[in-house]
């Protein structure tokens, strides 16, 4: 009996291509023991559907700016037998809950981008209000496309930018305390209790699903509470 219809046999050279990653790249991880060695067929080498889900979690984590390193502990977690159902769970798991898009740019393409040459204190401020980091090499980081349109706004909106800076403060204390309770929640409720079970493949896909439907709706819950919130508050201190 030859293989099921749904397995795969790939070339170095085609996995690059349904991949998306350079042959290069591939045979790099696959140095650092990133990716598992591929079937031989006489002097060719042959990749499956678990190496090209194994490659796909290594280029996410890649893309999330993982270190090779802390790829090969994370790997290093995953049970041996962990095939390309498993893998594909691992990158709804890790695949970011909102799109990210970080440039980093140079002090003149920044002041392009502003539309005028930003003081130095203009500068701080926006580091401030975590809208630019700089890097150790003098080059600064934007975090979205919109980011540095609504920090200048905020340095042209005449108040003081310390008050802005602060609320920025606040917003990251408590979203960042909320990110580790729900994950934390998600951690002990969910994952736990899957890896508890034995990891059973008829639990994969579902979990996958439910992890790609869960985000962007405890994204939305999450604004739409805060803006509940917010309202309370302004009623409370009217009355």
């Amino acid at each position: 009996m030859g293989p099921p219809a749904t397995a795969i046999a790939l070339t170095i050279d085609q996995l690059a291509e349904r991949s998306g990653v350079t042959v290069r790249t591939i045979r790099f991880w696959a140095g650092r023991g990133l990716l598992p060695p591929p079937t031989l067929r006489g002097r060719t080498g042959f990749y499956g559907a678990d190496h090209l889900a194994r490659l796909e979690l290594v280029s996410e984590l890649s893309a999330l700016g993982f270190t090779l390193a802390a790829i090969e502990g994370h790997l290093g977690t995953l049970p041996e037998s962990a095939g390309a159902a498993e893998l594909a769970l691992q990158r709804a798991l890790l695949t970011p809950w909102v799109p990210e898009h970080i440039e980093d740019v140079d002090r003149a393409e920044l002041d392009r981008r502003a539309g005028r040459t930003l003081r130095d204190a203009d500068l701080d401020a926006l580091v401030g209000l975590g809208v630019v980091d700089v890097l150790d090499t003098g080059r600064f980081r934007l975090h979205g496309p919109g980011t540095l349109g609504s920090g200048l706004a905020v340095l042209d909106s005449g108040l003081p930018v310390e008050v802005w800076r602060r609320a920025h403060e606040l917003i990251e204390q408590h979203t960042t305390a909320l990110a580790e309770d729900l994950m934390k929640m998600f951690q002990d409720d969910v994952l736990q209790p899957y890896r508890d079970r034995g990891r059973p493949a008829e639990e994969r896909t579902r979990l996958a699903e439910a992890m790609s439907q869960l985000k962007p709706i405890t994204v939305r819950g999450v604004v739409t509470a805060f803006g509940r919130a917010v309202n309370r508050a302004i009623r409370e201190r009217v009355g």
